[in-house]
């Protein structure tokens, strides 16, 4: 196969996965802590999807953007699960 057919197979379950993600979140019927893996795991797919495109451009600088988003997901994801544990919820 060629790198091509690859990533863009890659992109295609990305967004599919980050889509599938987005739909959980606008649930009526799910809870705080349901939002927030759904919304935790809709950045782990989309900084999967900017990693799959940056290795298929071949720049560099889209790096730097994976790993700030990585941190930011992470520390906020974090921080909710700290509030949802003190809450009781």
């Amino acid at each position: 196969m060629t790198t091509g057919v690859l990533t863009g197979a890659a992109t295609v379950l990305l967004v599919g996965a980050v889509a599938l993600h987005l739909l959980r979140i606008v649930r009526r019927d799910s809870s705080l802590a349901d939002r927030v893996v759904a919304v935790d795991s809709a950045l782990i797919a989309f900084v999967g999807l900017l990693a799959v495109l940056t290795a298929s451009s071949g720049r560099a600088d889209h790096a730097d953007l994976v790993l700030v988003i990585s941190l930011l997901a992470f520390i906020g994801t974090v921080t909710v699960a700290r509030y949802i544990e003190r809450r009781g919820a």
